[in-house]
């Protein structure tokens, strides 16, 4: 059998936008230099985005503070609805809430989600070819980020809604041969300074 290496796949999502969202705030701005601090020691091989601008932003921020690592803009780690389930797959005592949140969406967006969803799959989980472990970063959107935790936890495809992530916080999935992907770290702010830790969430999810 071919031989296959460890993947470790680090997951952020961009940092704080403007109302617009054509670009990162002073605050988004600084979120994501600092992530770029923290993951200095990593020996990421690729820092791989999605094509809105505060995601770009946030990479190319990233990017300034690590060695050369490069830049890959990729679809696959955009802003989409990753899966749009059916009322019954819902809990009853959410499907209400749930399903008017995903009411907000087009027929277009609920097609071409799915689709780049398992695009993103093949893309960025499991194990690799070869004997080198690979240690990769998506700067990505809170769907996405709450897709790949999803899967690697084999919950219910539902069950991205709910998983909310702070901006420019880090979570960390471990991908060996033979093993189930470990979530090693989710939603870490740590690097991040209190008034930088939940920027657009209501007080009532700070924690």
């Amino acid at each position: 059998m071919p031989r296959t290496a460890a993947r470790s796949l680090y997951l952020t999502r961009h940092g704080e936008a403007t109302p617009d969202e054509s670009a990162l705030t002073e605050a988004g701005r600084r979120q994501a230099a600092l992530l770029g601090e923290r993951l200095r020691g990593v020996p990421l091989t690729a820092v791989h985005h999605g094509p809105l601008a505060r995601a770009e932003q946030t990479a190319r921020l990233i990017g300034e503070e690590l060695d050369g690592v490069p830049l890959r803009c990729s679809e696959t780690a955009g802003d989409y609805v990753p899966y749009l389930p059916p009322r019954d797959e819902l809990p009853p005592e959410a499907a209400d809430g749930l399903m008017g949140f995903l009411a907000q969406f087009t027929a277009e967006e609920c097609e071409r989600g799915p689709r780049l969803a398992a695009a993103a799959l093949a893309a960025f989980t499991g194990p690799v070819a070869g004997d080198a472990p690979r240690h990769e970063l998506v700067v990505t959107h809170n769907f996405l980020v709450g897709w790949l935790v999803r899967a690697a936890l084999d919950a219910p495809r539902w069950r991205w809604l709910g998983i909310n992530h702070a901006n420019a916080a880090l979570t960390v999935i471990r991908y060996a041969p033979g093993r189930a992907p470990a979530v090693l770290l989710f939603n870490d702010t740590g690097h991040l300074p209190a008034e930088l830790r939940w920027t657009g969430f209501p007080p009532e999810l700070h924690v």
